[in-house]
């Protein structure tokens, strides 16, 4: 049979289903009521008067069309009976109390007519046993289905040529009730719950559904045990994060598979099911709240602009896309190095919005040419500068490509910026530019300074005295230099947005980690005291837009990222929740820092203060004073040493970030 065959049958089936349960409730609602007489008269007909019979006759097929009408109108001929639930009984209920009104009234009136006035009513025993077994009768054929399938679905588990697996239930609120439904129900489903957990006490020692409620959070693991539990399905979606992590560092320690519902805000309807449940991810276990911003907000800074998003392929970069993207800005353009990755949020935006007016176009910020073209096409109002090589080791063994990519780029960038009238520029920073160890650290402190010293000079109204940095042979058609010819004053604002490590965002120990226990192990781990700060991507782009709103020049915005993680924790928890145990199944072995690693990270310098913003997790150093004029003529000596491709470039890089300190080596490259 084809497609419009099958589907034709169906609905057919469905109409005969329909006329029958139709047919059926005429015969209840009637029956119910006769039922009445007859018992009433000691189950004889011959004994029921006729001034009783006459009437109830007679009113029968008006009683049956009303009834009809009536539940056609609650919706009762058009609900899955298979899933039905507190809605549907509270219909049917509600549709049979309208129906008894209308019988009691309809049949005492039939009484007086065909009584002449000798008999006002049916017997009481009527009224009461007639309404209450036309009830039982719609809610029996209507549920009965349900049961039947249930206990169909039962059967087939138990028969089974599999065991079903046995999973534990933790929450036995309303998410909890809907989850344990839908496995009770579900055909194919090889997922048996033996056991629920749940802090209320009232609740234990109770069954829900035909399963017992066992105790809290202290008993997840004899219960494990004794139930021989092989999966935990953890349903509290209206939790805080600090009961999730804690119920999720129990859990994780039965080595059981975990899953877990998102938060009750994600979740846009109210029907949950078993699909909704997710697998356990990292950033469930650090405990803290998901952060929130103003998108009211963001929508007004953004609507309407052209924006341009450097570095706009990575993973910082291609999220700054997306979100920008909900926003309705005029126009969106991507400028990246790398095409693989610029290819690839392409076609993800393209399918998602295509409306949006999308460029994505390929070029280094080292280039100032290309980079300027750029911004003289396209005029764009806001930049968000995330273009950068952020790899701690590689940048070790490379650290002029750190000065020539980090420094001289944004360099570069800023100025075509303010050449071209941007209004906003946003640079995105690192926690690691606060004392820096390392050269990509240094680097992206000097990305700071390149910030602070436009910001000053355009306050001062001294734009002209910016250098025009370029790696070219010459600039003989004054491509570079249209603002210092232009006569037009640069309103540009220079801020920038610093935070620590994102979760699952390229060169991310996650994802290192995750590949690591794929292959067996072992895990290795820098230092077991080593910690850091997380926090997901699309949470850091988002607090990285709404800084952008609070913006007026010159600001370093620090993101207030939670408490420190360990990384040892870290690999630890993802091992256990991978369905290992850390140092029996999979080793953590440690390598000892990198080169210009750090033991834990900082998010100020001693130097800078602290001041609030209306979004408490987003706060504003106050920016170290400096020398601008000397710091500029010291970058442009930094960026021709970085091409000379000699000498100590660390040595030039501390001389200008006094902080820096130089991580000892047997070899200097």
């Amino acid at each position: 049979m084809n497609s419009s065959g099958k589907k034709l049958f169906a609905v057919n089936n469905l109409r005969i289903l329909d006329i029958g349960l139709v047919l059926y409730d005429i015969g209840a609602v009637n029956s119910s009521f006769f039922l009445a007489l007859w018992f009433r008269f000691d189950c004889q007909y011959s004994m029921i008067p006729g001034v009783y019979l006459e009437p109830f006759f007679k009113f029968a097929p008006i009683y049956s069309l009303f009834c009809v009408a009536v539940f056609s109108g609650f919706r009762l001929y058009r609900s899955i009976w298979r899933f039905a639930s507190y809605d549907e009984l509270a219909r049917v209920l509600a549709s049979v109390a309208v129906v008894s009104v209308f019988h009691i009234a309809g049949i005492t009136a039939a009484c007086q007519v065909i009584g002449n006035g000798a008999v006002h009513r049916m017997p009481l025993f009527y009224y009461a046993f007639g309404v209450v077994m036309q009830a039982a009768l719609l809610l029996t054929a209507r549920f009965s289905y349900r049961f039947l399938i249930l206990m169909r679905g039962l059967k087939k588990k138990k028969n089974g040529l599999q065991p079903a697996r046995r999973v534990m239930l933790v929450g036995a609120g309303a998410a909890g009730q809907m989850i344990l439904r839908d496995l009770h129900e579900a055909r194919e489903s090889d997922e048996r719950v033996c056991c629920i957990i749940d802090d209320n006490p009232d609740k234990w020692n109770r069954f829900l559904d035909g399963v017992p409620i066992v105790g809290g959070r202290e008993d997840i693991l004899q219960n494990v045990e004794k139930y021989r539990i092989e999966k935990i399905l953890v349903a509290i979606p209206s939790a805080g994060a600090g009961q999730k992590r804690d119920i999720l560092n129990i859990c994780k320690e039965t080595g059981c598979e975990l899953k877990i519902l998102p938060g009750i805000y994600q979740l846009s309807n109210g029907e949950i099911t078993v699909s909704d449940m997710k697998e356990v991810a990292i950033e469930d276990l650090l405990g803290r709240e998901p952060v929130r911003v103003n998108l009211e907000e963001v929508f007004r800074y953004l609507n309407g602009k052209t924006i341009l998003v450097t570095g706009g392929g990575g993973s910082i970069g291609s999220e700054l896309c997306r979100q920008i993207a909900r926003h309705s800005p005029r126009r969106l353009i991507i400028f990246d190095v790398y095409e693989n990755n610029a290819y690839d949020i392409q076609q993800e935006l393209r399918a998602e919005y295509p409306g949006l007016e999308l460029e994505v176009l390929i070029g280094s910020v080292r280039d100032s040419r290309r980079v300027q073209s750029v911004f003289a096409q396209y005029r764009p109002e806001v930049v968000y500068h995330a273009a950068a090589h952020k790899h701690v080791p590689l940048m070790e063994d490379c650290p002029r490509e750190a000065i020539k990519n980090n420094a001289i780029g944004t360099y570069k960038t800023a100025y075509a910026a303010m050449q071209n009238g941007c209004e906003r520029f946003v640079l995105i920073s690192t926690d690691k530019a606060v004392n820096p160890t390392n050269i990509m650290g240094a680097s992206k402190r000097l990305c700071e300074m390149v910030i602070q010293a436009f910001d000053e000079k355009i306050k001062a109204g001294k734009e002209r005295e910016l250098p025009v940095l370029h790696a070219h042979g010459g600039d003989e058609d004054g491509t570079m230099r249209g603002m210092g010819r232009s006569g037009v004053s640069a309103k540009t604002e220079f801020v920038a947005v610093r935070f620590g490590n994102v979760l699952g965002s390229n060169g991310s120990v996650i994802p290192f980690f995750k590949k690591q226990i794929a292959a067996g192990g072992p895990v290795t781990v820098t230092h077991p005291e080593i910690t850091r700060y997380f926090m997901t991507i699309p949470e850091a782009v988002s607090l990285v837009l709404q800084a952008g709103t609070f913006a007026k020049g010159g600001e370093i915005f620090v993101l207030d990222m939670g408490e420190p993680v360990k990384i040892d924790t870290l690999a630890k928890n993802l091992i256990k929740l991978s369905g290992y145990k850390p140092d029996v199944d999979i080793k953590i072995e440690y390598v000892g820092l990198r080169p210009g690693e750090k033991l834990y990270e900082e998010k100020l310098m001693e130097e800078e203060g602290m001041k609030t913003t209306p979004n408490r997790l987003i706060h504003i150093g106050s920016p170290i004073p400096f020398d601008t004029d000397k710091f500029l003529v010291q970058l442009k000596e930094l960026m021709e040493a970085s091409y000379v491709e000699k000498g100590d470039i660390r040595k030039l890089v501390a001389e200008v970030v006094e902080t820096y300190q130089i991580y000892k080596r047997e070899e200097i490259l």
